[in-house]
């Protein structure tokens, strides 16, 4: 078993460096990381709604900065070393300011691979607590194992997490260059450590996985009652424009953040009355009716795996 895996592994690393010679020159033209402006200092980049791959850079999420009086701010890291390095690039054509920070929404790979290349330069990270058991886990580990192989060479041997300089543990207003952010921990969520940042001078919040945009969540493992809860909590904010971990710019705060409330309660309620009458999952998939959500992208990709985590969920919530 151990030589299969070396290997499988060696299949991947020749197949990585085959693509990377043949289309490295021109793998940044593949996806555009375009500038959209948000407010009167703080722009984004998008990912792309699709799984992470050698040909997009692991380029599936969205990161944000915002310029301040001292320098620059980014919010998240993007899920490869390469493509933080490209994000420092675009933000060098908006302002000759330093990247002095980094806001970490949550540990997941496809927002947190870039924060090495940050590190190198200068920038103090700063993210939740919880993130610790993340980064200490078998979990963690087997995904930058795989995330090696198969998002090679934009994620190799030398890509590794990097902890946070500054944990968060609760609630914090963080001054910047001037600018306040305030730091609002919404997990157990889409992970345990789900922080998000709103900055009240440009009614702009950057929400993280806790809004995905036009799109299917991710929902994993997340313990989705309390991110119902967390989203509630975020419609609190006297929010003009939301960035999301994913999908487009919302200037429609409420109305979007509702579309990803309203999936996972839609989750929550059929595969609760499923687990309550013993239904077995296959059967409860098969009945439900998943009209109202079916178009949205991934849908095919994700709903069946967040249907069947939500029915293992509400199973051990009735124990």
């Amino acid at each position: 078993m151990k030589n299969i895996v070396i290997a499988a592994r060696y299949l991947a690393l020749c197949l990585g460096a085959m693509f990377f010679a043949t289309n490295g020159s021109r793998a940044a033209d593949l996806v555009p990381m375009v500038l959209h402006q948000v407010s009167p200092s703080a722009w984004y980049v998008e990912g792309v709604s699709a799984l992470g791959s050698p040909a997009n850079q692991n380029f599936i999420s969205n990161a944000g900065f915002v310029v301040t009086p001292a320098g620059v701010v980014v919010i998240d890291a993007l899920g490869s070393p390469a493509l933080a390095e490209r994000l420092a690039k675009e933000i060098k054509k908006v302002t000759p300011l330093p990247i002095t920070h980094v806001l970490v929404t949550h540990y997941h790979a496809d927002h947190v691979y870039g924060l090495q290349a940050f590190k190198a330069m200068g920038a103090k990270i700063i993210g939740h607590r919880a993130a610790l058991i993340y980064m200490n886990s078998e979990t963690a580990r087997l995904r930058l194992e795989a995330s090696r192989e198969q998002l090679f060479p934009w994620v190799d041997d030398n890509t590794h997490l990097v902890a946070a300089d500054e944990w968060v543990d609760s609630a914090k207003d963080l001054v910047i260059g001037g600018v306040l952010f305030h730091a609002q921990p919404v997990g157990p969520a889409h992970t345990p450590e789900d922080l998000a940042f709103y900055m009240p001078s440009e009614k702009v919040l950057f929400a993280g996985d806790l809004v995905f945009r036009s799109r299917i969540p991710f929902v994993g493992q997340a313990d989705s009652r309390h991110w119902i809860e967390a989203l509630d909590q975020l419609l609190a904010f006297d929010t003009q424009v939301i960035v999301p971990g994913h999908g487009p710019l919302s200037s429609e705060a409420r109305k979007d953040m509702q579309l990803t409330r309203e999936y996972l309660v839609y989750l929550r309620t059929t595969m609760s009355l499923a687990t309550e009458a013993m239904t077995p999952f296959d059967e409860a998939y098969k009945a439900t009716d998943w009209t109202q959500f079916e178009h949205l992208p991934l849908f095919g990709v994700a709903n069946r795996m967040n249907a069947y985590n939500t029915y293992l969920l509400l199973e051990h919530e009735a124990k």
